[in-house]
Formats: structure tokens, sequence, C-alpha cells
């Protein structure tokens, strides 16, 4: 199957992928890692991973990462404060990492993403016109440091510009090589296959991939109003994010605000109040659940909640927001969890959430008429 957890065949030149596993991203014929690197709502946020402390610090959780065979990093125009404050310190700290290594960091075995959506306050400075795409990014090609990128997002729908000309604008960013392959984050289903439907009768790149938040609280889009997506003849990967809940699915908060956590940090005031609506929700006592569960099967809760994302074939990769070694060290732990997780696990596990979404009826799901045959 596509889908399939993989290892790579690389050969051992790297020492990066002994414990990694790779899976398909989409039709793009690039293998992306289980466990990707994303750079949102850290660098360039918290004073630690801003400025040269910053760029010291995501060269050591970067060689952590694809020492363990992670190959994906994940950014967008929008991340940092100012915009782009993380793709410029990814910039920076990645080209001084190629020098210090070449072979470990050759560009050929990267895959690198950015989004582009919000880019500066300038009523032409956001969104998916022609304009904004090509400029948003050059721009973010020239923080990077890098020709292209690999994967290119549309960081959400714009309501103003019409689908047509998104597509015919990253049909652009793709053939004049800014650009790999070109897909989608947080649009619906039918705003996907509309592009998808477009390109294909004009001629156009079809969009090949969605970012979405996918976790053990935030489910049904993704098992349900997803699900035709990730057949034929969309076939879409996924870069899911936020499958930590922001940290909330660790357990963290369930005495408190720990300092240094996001909800900490200046512009993500709106994590208060979003713990707030979970209490209410009763969240906070099925991530106690959890918490249990994940002691009883001997792993943490931040690699019990990871590997229940990874073992939806579905994911082609998780982003992970780690900022210290020993997060990163755990959160790699995952995949070995993923492995030992059985069914009965994930049934126990679902009686826990409460939130499984009913089966998609439909071409390749369900329904009520049957077929007898041989």
């Amino acid at each position: 199957m596509m889908n399939e957890l993989t290892r790579s065949t690389c050969s051992e030149l790297n020492m990066t992928d002994e414990n990694m596993y790779y899976r398909m991203m989409g039709n793009t014929g690039i293998q992306v890692s289980v466990l990707s690197y994303g750079f949102w709502a850290t660098y360039g946020i918290k004073d630690r991973l801003s400025g040269n402390e910053g760029v010291k610090t995501a060269k050591e959780l970067m060689s952590m990462v694809r020492k363990n065979g992670v190959n994906c990093f994940d950014h967008a125009e929008a991340y940092g404060n100012p915009n782009g404050e993380a793709e410029r310190i990814f910039g920076i700290a990645l080209k001084e990492l190629q020098e210090e290594d070449s072979e470990l960091w050759r560009r050929s075995d990267l895959v690198i993403t950015t989004k582009t959506f919000w880019g500066g306050p300038g009523v032409n400075e956001s969104g998916l016109s022609m304009k904004h795409c090509r400029e948003g990014l050059d721009a973010s090609l020239s923080r990077l440091q890098l020709d292209y990128v690999d994967l290119l997002f549309c960081h959400r729908p714009d309501p103003h510009t019409p689908t047509s000309t998104v597509v015919r604008s990253m049909t652009h960013m793709v053939r004049s090589g800014r650009a790999t392959a070109w897909g989608t984050s947080e649009w619906s289903a039918q705003q996907i296959t509309e592009a998808f439907w477009i390109a294909r009768s004009e001629g156009l790149e079809p969009p090949q991939f969605e970012q979405p938040q996918y976790n053990m609280l935030h489910r049904d889009r993704f098992e349900n109003e997803y699900f035709p997506m990730f057949n034929p003849p969309y076939n879409i990967g996924t870069t899911i994010w936020s499958p930590l809940r922001s940290g909330f699915l660790t357990g963290k908060y369930l005495d408190g605000i720990p300092d240094d956590s996001r909800a900490t940090q200046e512009g993500y005031e709106w994590l208060l109040e979003d713990l707030e609506e979970r209490r209410e929700r009763g969240e906070f006592e099925v991530v106690a659940k959890l918490v249990d569960y994940a002691d009883k099967v001997d792993c943490s809760p931040a690699q019990l909640a990871l590997a229940w994302c990874l073992k939806n074939p579905n994911v082609s990769t998780i982003l992970m927001g780690a900022t210290t070694p020993d997060q990163i060290e755990d959160n790699m732990g995952c995949i070995d969890v993923a492995k030992r997780l059985t069914d009965d696990d994930m049934s126990e596990l679902d009686g826990i959430l409460g939130n499984k979404p009913d089966p998609w009826m439909g071409p390749g799901g369900v329904g009520t008429r049957q077929l007898k045959t041989l």
C-alpha cells in the first residue's frame, strides 16, 4: 500500500534512518519521514528561540532530528515575529549546518516546505492572488536561502480570490521552478475537489497534499470529511499539525500553566481562552485518563498521542514542535510505541476519547446497500 510504514532504502552513509520510517506524500513521488520538524509558534517567538540564540538552538535540534532520519522541515511566511522570522532563522541554521556536514544536509535528500497567505499588513500582502503568491514565495525563498521549496501550501482558502486563479498561481509557482508541488492547509474537501478538477480540466497542476489539524481531540474532519480525498483519483498526502493539541495532550496543563509554554507567549493569549473551553467540555478529565493509559503501556503521554496519529495510514507525516533536546528524544520514541499499540489498545483509547466519527458513507466506505457476489 502507498501509505504503509516503510523503511528508507538509503545506504548506511547517512546513518540517519536506522530507526525512521517514511511514507509517500500523495502523488508527488516524494518520501517524507513519518515525523517532521516544524517551526510554528516557537522560533522567532520565544526569547530563547530568537536571534542568534535561536539559530544556535535550531542547529542543535535540527541536527538531532536529522540524525534520527527526519528529512522534512515545515515553515510558513507567517511564522515568527515579525512574520518570516522563523524562516530566516532556519535559513541561517541550514546554511551553517551544510557547511559543517555537506553530506548529512545535502539538499537533494531534504523536503522543505513553506506556506503562503499571511505575508504582511498591506492590503495586497496577504491572500492567494497571483501577485502575493509570487512575491510571498520569493520573500520566503530569500529568507530560507533556497532556490525552491519542495512542498508549497496555500495556508488557508482565500474567500476573495477565485479557486481558478489560485490554481493558475500555484501552477506558475511549480512550473517556474519555485516549488516542486503544491497543496492546501485547512481547506475543506469540497474546496480541494474544486481545485483538483479545475486543474485536471485545464491542464494545470492539481493540489497534492493537505495540512490539517489532527489529534486525539480533533478528528472528525480528517477521518470523515477527507476520507474520499485519500483515495483515487485524489490520493492526497497529509502533514498534520497540532498532534499534541498545542501541548495539551502531554498533560502539562493539568496542574496549571507551565512557564515557557505557548500559552504564556505574547500573541498566543487565545490558548488561555481555549484551555478554559476545554475544561468546560470535560477534556481535562479525558487527558487525565490518557496520562494513566500512557503509564499502562509504558510510554509518555506525548508519545501515546503521537503514536495514535501515526497508526492512521492516511497521515503522511506528523509535525513536531519540540523545542528542547529532551522533547525531541521523547517525541522520536513514538515510533516504537506505534509499533507496540495493538487493535485492542486503539479500541480502548477510542473508549476513553468517546469521539470516534461515524464511518464515511459512500464509495470506499460503508453504506446500507448489500452486494451478494463471488
